[in-house]
């Protein structure tokens, strides 16, 4: 089938261990709850159980704007209870009510349970206030978990810079040992800091052992990103400007067509002088908890990043790249009106502008107001017609819609602009141009494109699986199509739709048997899809479990198969498969008469 297209240090902290059982306790109480979040009404709550059940199940869906009255209703009827405080003061945080928390934060500080929480977030306000002393008082650790410390580590050393002692904080920096992931996290805030006091030297030094740091690159790359900016805006502010290009070169080797290293290019290249990423102790308290989030940044580690980012917030507001990580996990959540706020908060100055931009016209889309993200995408396209990644989001807005004509045309535009010299970075422009021509079943437009995309990134799963289905399915090249679908499963062997283009070839190829044990595996990994359901129906059927394939028939049939494949799936159910020769299994063979199948996912 045909498909769409960090750093593990969590396990130890307080705080993931609260959070954890906090929110996996909610979601296990939710099932046997009727959804809360939307029906909603705080009048109708009349005891202390509903408000509370009703607050883990918002809670549960991350809906912290519900749970947090819930939690405040409960806590009418039961004042003094510990586990309705911290869940409150967790869903203050999670929500941006940074003040409203820290006050319970202060009624909380001596709480084992929350310690991790409590001290960031007392620590952060007193920073805010600028009364450095107690914000050092508050940011005591003593425990064995190394990222914990290098947490407080940072944020005592920017502490100290906030108090007028930022030689203090560069030294105790320099003494601080630790593994080597520290390496990446520990440069680049030697480097921030000594930017601050108008050490350039000492910032010079610290910030190109971070951007040359490859791996911890790889493990934070959000930091390396504020690190490659913080170097070249260091260097054009000093008047070397082919100083900050080069720094801005060795980015783009680590993070490809990056818009805001492209944004800053263009600053320094007009001659500008580009603003500091860091200019406060606060901004760079902030920073802390967005580097340390944008590397914890994983599925499963959603809670605790989204905790980090909104404490982030409270110190820098205005930081186009939390906004934008913080509209990342509200998409994750399926909380698009929220992601579309974040996006919109990103500062019409920043680099990141851009960024938040595309993400907004896709998010838009998904919320259903497609004409709007239509609008706003062609928009971005006219500001900067050679940016590539407004075609690739516009194309995908168009591929959702279903738009193919208007599809292929603007590849066709993405094409010109790329000129007769693709890189690597274009695969996938080809690669969505030929899907586009696919679709409009002109295969003599759209299988170029595809061998494009191969042979500018050979290795490509995506792009060898949707090619050598294609091939299989339309009975074409089966042992060179077979080949690559087998590539893309060994490259990506638990994804259930490769894991199905697999078993399909089989199948094509007469090779009934095997293609039931991939498609019983597909199914395993991508349950509930009518494809996969259909195509394993078919091969039970080949192999004489006729009352199984029935079932998975019926199964597709229940799975909101394209409208197309409904007449099919019924009479299949009605009729079963016709028979076959027996010498229709042999790759030569005239095409099997099965259904061609167009739900192809992209």
């Amino acid at each position: 089938m045909r498909q769409s297209p960090a750093l593990r240090l969590l396990a130890g902290t307080a705080l993931a261990l609260f959070l954890g059982v906090s929110l996996s306790q909610a979601a296990s109480s939710k099932a046997a709850e009727p959804d809360a979040t939307e029906t909603f009404n705080l009048g109708t709550v009349s005891s202390f159980a509903g408000a509370f059940l009703a607050a883990r199940t918002a809670e549960a869906d991350r809906d912290y704007a519900n749970a947090i009255p819930l939690y405040k209703k409960a806590l009418e009827f039961s004042p003094n209870e510990l586990e309705l405080q911290q869940r409150l003061m967790i869903a203050l945080f999670m929500n941006g009510d940074f003040d409203e928390g820290a006050k319970l934060a202060k009624l909380l500080e001596k709480d084992p349970a929350v310690e991790r929480v409590t001290s960031v977030a007392l620590s952060f306000e007193a920073i805010r206030d600028e009364d450095y002393a107690q914000a050092l008082k508050t940011l005591k650790y003593e425990g064995p978990n190394d990222l914990d410390r290098l947490m407080n580590e940072l944020l005592i050393a920017w502490t100290k810079v906030g108090d007028g002692k930022g030689k203090d904080a560069l030294k105790q920096l320099a003494e601080l040992e630790g593994p080597s992931w520290y390496g990446i996290f520990k440069n680049y805030n030697i480097g921030a800091i000594a930017g601050v006091i108008g050490d350039d030297d000492t910032a010079r030094k610290a910030l190109t052992d971070t951007v040359t740091d490859r791996n911890g690159g790889a493990t934070a790359p959000d930091t390396f990103a504020r690190a490659v900016m913080a170097l070249a805006t260091l260097e054009a502010n000093a008047g070397n400007t082919q100083k900050a290009l080069d720094a801005l070169s060795a980015g783009d080797e680590l993070i490809t067509n990056f818009a805001p290293f492209k944004a800053l290019r263009d600053e320094i290249e007009a001659g500008r002088k580009p603003k500091p990423v860091v200019e406060t102790a606060a901004q760079g308290a902030a920073g802390v908890l967005f580097s340390i989030g944008g590397a914890l940044n994983r599925d499963g580690a959603e809670d605790t990043v989204m905790l980090y980012l909104q404490f982030s917030r409270a110190l820098d507001k205005d930081a186009a790249d939390t906004l934008i990580l913080l509209g990342g996990i509200a998409e994750k959540a399926a909380q698009a009106d929220k992601a579309i706020e974040f996006y919109r908060q990103v500062p019409e100055t920043s680099p990141m502008r851009r960024i938040s931009e595309l993400q907004l016209g896709l998010t838009l889309a998904e919320t259903g107001k497609v004409e709007e993200a239509r609008e706003h995408l062609q928009k971005l396209i006219a500001s900067d017609p050679k940016d590539v990644r407004s075609y690739l989001a516009y194309g995908s807005v168009l591929s959702d819609a279903k738009d193919y004509a208007a599809m292929a045309e603007n590849y066709d535009k993405a094409v010109e602009v790329i000129g007769p010299a693709p890189t690597r970075n274009h695969w996938s422009v080809f690669f969505q141009r030929g899907i586009a021509n696919e679709r409009l079943k002109k295969w003599d437009k759209a299988e170029p494109d595809f061998k494009k995309a191969l042979e500018l990134n050979p290795d490509q799963p995506q792009v060898l699986n949707y090619l050598g289905y294609s091939w299989v399915d339309m009975n074409r090249n089966l042992q060179e199509g077979l080949d690559m679908i087998k590539k893309a499963v060994e490259l990506r062997p638990d994804d259930g739709y490769i894991v199905d283009s697999l078993g399909w070839a089989y199948y094509r190829l007469g090779r009934f048997d095997d293609a039931v044990t991939e498609l019983e595996r597909a199914i395993e990994l991508k349950a509930g899809d009518a494809t996969i359901n259909d195509h394993l129906g078919d091969a039970y059927w080949r192999v004489g479990r006729k009352l199984e394939a029935t079932f998975q028939w019926k199964r597709a049939l229940a799975s909101e198969p394209l409208e197309a494949d409904i007449p099919k799936l019924q009479a299949k159910i009605e009729k079963g498969l016709p028979p076959i020769e027996a010498d229709a299994a042999k790759a030569t063979a005239e095409p099997v008469a099965e259904p061609k199948k167009d739900d192809k996912k992209t």
